[in-house]
């Protein structure tokens, strides 16, 4: 990961842009650099992960135009090499051909991009600063508005609490130019429904995840892979195994007294041939890390919160205790796939919407988790389910193929990877569970029972009347906004809601986000 952030106009206070920037020195602390565009600054916190010169440190110049971008652009080699017909290129950076792109294509540039990105671009000709944000919102940016009016962009909420009043997310898949926020993709919205036979469906299901592994191995610093032992982290470190001559780093975290993971993560690290580190977290750590933990997220959300724990601390043992820089995960899979509450979805048209409603708000909860937990510690993460085009084409996979008919959650995730010896059968077809329920049950108890122990039942009810907008709705939800606010006060907004099941739905009525209380956990905890 790296740290952008850029004050669009003259006239900003330099140590206050400074102090802000300084928040997120953990994202990029190889180098950094502030520079005057000449109608603002724009500053990047270096974690060198392709191009590891000083010639690829950012800002880019071309001309009078500037750039600063956190990204990983697959496939960049190719248009760098139609590009090099005009202009001359000094790193092996991949971030290092946004501006040739833009002075070729303009804002065109972004749906041409298969990335992970945030940027900000000063253009010099139109005397304006253009923004913009992937379709998924992987990478991080946010923005706000100084007491001058002025915009400011930063990859995270810390970098402009001092600086701005409200602060908001970047949409994703938008661009920022002239002043407004244009929509270039929505990658929730299906077009077209796509009719594929089921065989035809699991292949190219197949054959699109290993693609999207296959690309993000590509570094020039040492990757790492979390491995929870569950389907999805289990068949991305499989896929990857099977590109190296040599065995892959795996990690996995869970509880001293009752992980659930770590068992089923040595058994999947065993079959593919891993070298294999199991790190155990405590009761005390827990506690003793939850308000860092807070702090590092910038969210409130309960569900995002407990899985942050373990995710948390486990990326800290690595950064602590390896030269690992870059680290595959997971997450993104039960957006498009399920969870275990829409197995309760009354119909395929309601698996759809909810699906869709998951990916838009990625953001700001399993996204926003990963990127913090693991730039907090000076690693770069890599999502590939959330692949572009592997994104695309699931959404797209007619929602009655989809929906839990199978009796097995996730079914053609599943059966796409039958065949070819990828994982053992109890890995593949292993019941879902939370991360933050498979690390060990007794890590949720313990920080209910925390929250418990700081608030009697009358404070409870005067202190969560002070929050209209995403009430807290248990002691525990209550004591993770109080401590948010003392880090990010009134800003609330940035966080649409609670994740939770879909309550309207039968079945999903609960008032605890985790797995544990539905009636269809069964064999998860097991």
């Amino acid at each position: 990961m790296c740290s952008i952030m850029g004050y669009c106009d003259a006239g900003v206070v330099l140590s206050d842009f400074e102090k802000g920037f300084q928040e997120t020195i953990s994202r990029g602390p190889d180098q950094s650099r502030i520079v005057d565009t000449g109608r603002g600054v724009l500053a990047f916190h270096r974690l060198s992960i392709m191009g590891l010169t000083p010639e690829g440190m950012q800002p880019f110049q071309l001309g009078n135009n500037w750039l600063v971008c956190n990204g990983e652009i697959y496939g960049f080699e190719a248009i760098k090499e139609r590009l090099a017909a005009k202009y001359a290129f000094k790193s092996g950076s991949d971030c290092e051909i946004l501006l040739p792109m833009y002075r070729e294509y303009g804002v065109n540039m972004f749906n041409m991009l298969d990335a992970e990105f945030a940027l900000i671009l000063y253009d010099a000709d139109a005397d304006d600063y253009v923004a913009a944000r992937d379709p998924i919102g992987i990478r991080p940016l946010y923005y706000g508005y100084d007491k001058r009016g002025v915009i400011v962009f930063a990859s995270e909420a810390k970098n402009l609490v001092n600086l701005c009043k409200e602060i908001l997310p970047f949409p994703p898949g938008h661009y920022y130019k002239g002043g407004k926020f244009v929509c270039y993709h929505d990658i929730s919205n299906v077009v077209e429904i796509c009719h594929d036979d089921l065989t035809t469906v699991c292949d190219n299901i197949h054959k699109k995840l290993v693609k999207g592994v296959e690309k993000r191995l590509v570094s020039d610093s040492k990757v790492g892979f979390l491995l929870s032992g569950g389907l999805d982290s289990s068949l991305v470190c499989a896929i990857a195994q099977r590109c190296y001559d040599k065995p892959i780093r795996t990690f996995a975290i869970g509880m001293t007294e009752d992980a659930i993971d770590l068992k089923y993560a040595q058994q999947a690290a065993d079959f593919i041939g891993s070298e294999h580190t199991a790190v155990y977290m405590t009761k005390d750590e827990t506690i003793v890390s939850l308000e860092d933990v807070i702090k590092l997220l910038g969210t409130f959300d309960v569900t995002t919160i407990r899985a942050s724990m373990g995710m948390y601390l486990l990326c800290k043992w690595i950064h602590e205790n390896t030269d690992i820089r870059v680290l595959l995960t997971g997450e993104i899979s039960d957006e498009l796939f399920g969870y275990k509450y829409t197995d309760f979805a009354p119909s395929p048209e309601a698996f759809q919407e909810e699906s869709q409603k998951r990916v838009r708000e990625l953001h700001m909860y399993d996204v926003l988790r990963a990127d913090r937990c693991i730039s907090v510690n000076s690693l770069e993460a890599r999502v590939p389910f959330g692949d572009l085009d592997f994104v695309r084409y699931v959404l797209s996979i007619d929602p009655a193929k989809k929906v839990n008919v199978y009796n097995k959650g996730k079914y053609l995730l599943r059966r796409a990877f039958e065949e070819g010896g990828y994982l053992p059968h109890e890995i593949l077809y292993r019941e879902k569970a939370a991360f933050s329920d498979a690390v060990g049950h007794s890590m949720v108890d313990y920080l209910k029972a925390y929250a418990e122990s700081c608030y009697n039942d009358e404070e409870y009810q005067e202190k969560r009347a002070r929050y209209s907008h995403a009430t807290p709705f248990t002691k525990e939800s209550l004591l993770y906004r109080e401590i948010f606010e003392k880090y990010y006060p009134g800003q609330g907004a940035m966080i649409v809601d609670f994740w939770m099941p879909n309550k309207s739905w039968k079945g999903c009525d609960v008032n605890d986000p985790s797995a544990r209380v539905l009636s269809n956990y069964g064999a998860s905890g097991e």
